[in-house]
């Protein structure tokens, strides 16, 4: 439930925070002064929608560093650190891609690939999943990480975001303008938005916004399947894949940092909160591969 929680949250943090400062420096009152320009609305709610998603993109990967600790290895130090950023480099060379960044963090078993672009990208593993794993298994995992970069999942994610912030943010302030216009109309000397407009407008964007997520956690764990097809792509076989999968499954995985709960190789939910999910369960991923 936490990964869920901070995944939504990050997003609409920034996404507030911007709206909150756009509100002090009176750019609501100047969209409702003559009445809603739904013209005008439509294109701050793009700036402020998209703004906050590529924020948060271009902070991916020294937000992933600070908040997991992990270690770029610039001169590897062992044998496991030359065999990593070997891995690494060759499945990279197979996709096509310039060299990521390889790092290494101390946590339970998990990874992750997070940047900007394909030419600004990291891959990490952790400690335990290097000592959980066979290095087959580790492989597959990094390639399921380098197919994510392949595929361009941070961008992509990040625009589908962006697009559905830009609806939460401009429908929430058309429902919060049709509200503060109703509660005062006998009020013919007051103009601008008053209180109604502003508070109904933040409720609305975060009732929206979780509401929102459900389409963007659905994108996230259509991006899982086709990572896992990625790196069976990658590994010229979907067994090693199989085989993490399993692993995975028997392992106790810590969860990323709740800012990163899309970026991890572990994940999935049972249920009603599926929806909310950013990773499908672990044994549809082994099914999907089956049929490779």
């Amino acid at each position: 439930m936490k990964r869920i929680a901070l995944f939504l949250i990050t997003n609409l943090a920034v996404m507030l925070v911007l709206s909150v400062v756009t509100s002090l420096l009176g750019v609501n009152r100047f969209l409702t002064q003559n009445g809603l320009d739904l013209g005008m609305l439509l294109a701050f709610a793009a700036v402020i929608g998209f703004g906050g998603s590529f924020i948060s993109l271009l902070m991916s990967k020294p937000m992933a560093k600070w908040s997991t600790g992990a270690r770029v290895i610039e001169q590897p130090s062992s044998s496991t650190e030359v065999w990593l950023v070997d891995t690494v480099a060759r499945l990279a060379k197979r996709a096509n891609l310039p060299m990521p960044e390889v790092a290494i963090y101390d946590g339970e078993p998990n990874a992750f690939a997070t940047g900007a672009s394909k030419s600004s990208s990291l891959v990490a593993v952790s400690t335990g999943l290097l000592q959980s794993m066979t290095r087959e298994e580790v492989e597959a995992v990094l390639a399921h990480e380098v197919a994510h970069i392949a595929n361009g999942d941070m961008v992509t994610l990040t625009l589908i975001q962006g697009v559905v912030n830009t609806f939460v943010i401009f429908i929430s302030r058309v429902i919060g303008y049709l509200v503060d216009s109703f509660l005062r109309r006998n009020d013919s000397e007051s103009s601008g938005p008053g209180i109604g407009y502003m508070v109904t407008s933040i409720v609305c964007e975060i009732v929206f916004g979780i509401l929102a997520s459900v389409v963007v956690a659905w994108f996230s764990r259509q991006r899982e399947f086709r990572a896992d097809a990625g790196a069976a792509g990658l590994m010229g076989s979907a067994v090693p894949m199989q085989n993490a999968l399993r692993r995975l499954g028997n392992l106790h995985t810590e969860p990323l940092p709740q800012n990163m709960a899309a970026s991890g190789i572990a994940g999935g939910k049972g249920g009603l909160m599926a929806l909310f999910a950013t990773h499908p369960p672990l044994e549809e991923r082994i099914a999907a591969l089956s049929g490779r």
